[in-house]
């Protein structure tokens, strides 16, 4: 295969999938606003599953269309982090979910931010994604809409409630064990810098 091909694949910016993350990333400022605005409950749901659901299509779309790219590899996970972030301030904000909840995935995510800075100085990039913590963001990205809808009066959500809460400390409980991997691996990798 002729490499400056592969290059020039792994470098695109303008791609399907990434033109996918960025919208998603637009849908975050709008989730904020309709769950602590109007407190419209309903159309922030459908944001975050449509959010949800763009963040699986752009995977399969790269992968289908070969239009994988470096930047899609940062973006995607940026994109994910910021909806994490911004879902657990609205929740917390509205007492769906209590602050130390917040705090233990928002410091996870600060302590690996600080690793990567080191990494970089060492003279390595960010660590390829581990099954862990793909597994915990969906988990996730599951919990808190069912968390949302759980707050409410009925059938659904008496269902949403447990599963909520089952997919909350399942997603939690993997996001800081994949927290604990990413740390190991940078510690050995930070004990082997890369040479000048």
């Amino acid at each position: 295969m002729d490499t400056t091909t592969t290059r020039d694949a792994t470098d695109r910016l303008w791609t399907v999938p990434n033109a996918l993350s960025v919208l998603r990333l637009l849908g975050v400022p709008l989730f904020l606003y309709l769950l602590l605005g109007p407190h419209a409950d309903a159309w922030a749901l459908v944001v975050l599953a449509s959010s949800g659901f763009t963040d699986w299509l752009d995977g399969v779309l790269a992968r289908a269309l070969n239009q994988t790219s470096a930047f899609g590899a940062l973006l995607d996970p940026f994109a994910d982090r910021l909806y994490i972030l911004a879902t657990l301030v609205g929740l917390v904000l509205r007492h769906v979910i209590p602050l130390w909840l917040a705090i233990v995935i928002v410091g996870r995510d600060l302590l690996l931010s600080a690793m990567l800075l080191l990494l970089r100085r060492a003279g390595y990039g960010p660590p390829t994604v581990h099954y862990l913590g793909k597994a915990a963001t969906f988990c996730l990205l599951y919990a808190f809409p069912l968390l949302l809808l759980g707050r409410y009066h009925g059938v659904a959500a008496d269902i949403a409630r447990p599963l909520a809460w089952a997919f909350t400390i399942w997603g939690t409980a993997l996001y800081v064990w994949a927290g604990a991997v990413y740390l190991i691996q940078a510690v050995g990798l930070l004990r082997r810098p890369v040479a000048a």
